[in-house]
């Protein structure tokens, strides 16, 4: 007789009009999963993709600021209009709050959300949509991985233990969900000085040792620059407004390989 528990069997329904789903995630905050979602998803497009953003960070929606969107989407009573910006079809609670709105939600509420967003939207014609993910192992991530058809994950985190411990159990928690890890990304791994040296802020090397560890694939570093942050501030992704930038380079080719991969 068979006592082993059987795991709950559920349908996953992929994303009308969207051909892949590529989420962001970490499980750790503060480690740049909302900047790498919007230069990605700007450097797929630059790549030649049709490309969406959701942004499904519910309690901190990063989006409406690093595109610097500041409208509401339109509706037919029934379907959202993602807007469009930087030629990225996107979408994001902050899109329907004022910006200093607390999201005091449970649960139940959060995964409603989630699933207007992906069933009553009118994605248009979409190679990719990228999801910003939020922090944590939460009702988000089990929602996306059980009820949506995910094609595959980046995990970013930076090189410190203390990030790396939530990220493991993020990669835990997609591989026990059956998803798809595409690699890891080595985030503000260091910084290079005014004298040409590089100096590793947050400790070197620990996100290449945790794909190891769980023997995923290791996507590069990307350094820390003032340019990233100074550019997302002002809602234009360095990846729009310097694609020449060499942190706009490391972007565009992690966008060609991802394009490879899938189309």
């Amino acid at each position: 007789m068979d006592t082993k528990p059987r795991q709950k069997s559920f349908e996953k329904n992929p994303i009308n009009g969207t051909k892949f789903t590529i989420a962001v995630s970490s499980a750790k905050g503060g480690v740049g999963k909302s900047t790498f979602a919007t230069n990605i998803a700007i450097a797929l497009k630059k790549a030649g993709c049709k490309v969406g953003l959701l942004d499904a960070d519910i309690y901190g929606p990063s989006l409406p600021k690093l595109f610097s969107i500041n409208e509401k989407p339109k509706s037919d009573g029934k379907t959202l209009n993602p807007i469009l910006k930087y030629d990225i079809q996107c979408m994001s609670i902050g899109f329907l709050t004022e910006e200093q709105t607390p999201m005091i939600w449970r649960g139940p509420m959060v995964t409603s959300a989630i699933k207007t967003f992906t069933q009553k939207v009118s994605w248009k014609d979409l190679d990719f949509i990228i999801v910003d993910m939020p922090p944590g192992t939460g009702d988000t991530q089990l929602t996306f991985s059980q009820e949506i058809k995910m094609d595959g994950v980046i995990i970013i985190s930076t090189p410190q233990e203390i990030a790396l411990q939530d990220v493991k159990r993020g990669i835990s928690m997609f591989d026990k969900l059956g998803v798809k890890i595409i690699g890891l990304i080595d985030n503000m791994s260091h910084f290079i000085g005014d004298d040409g040296k590089k100096y590793p802020i947050f400790g070197e090397g620990g996100v290449k040792r945790t794909a190891d560890e769980f023997k995923k694939e290791f996507l590069g570093e990307i350094p820390i620059n003032p340019e990233v942050g100074k550019l997302g501030d002002q809602g234009t992704p360095i990846v729009e407004s310097k694609p020449d930038h060499e942190i706009s380079k490391i972007y565009l080719n992690l966008a060609e390989k991802i394009k490879s991969t899938y189309l």
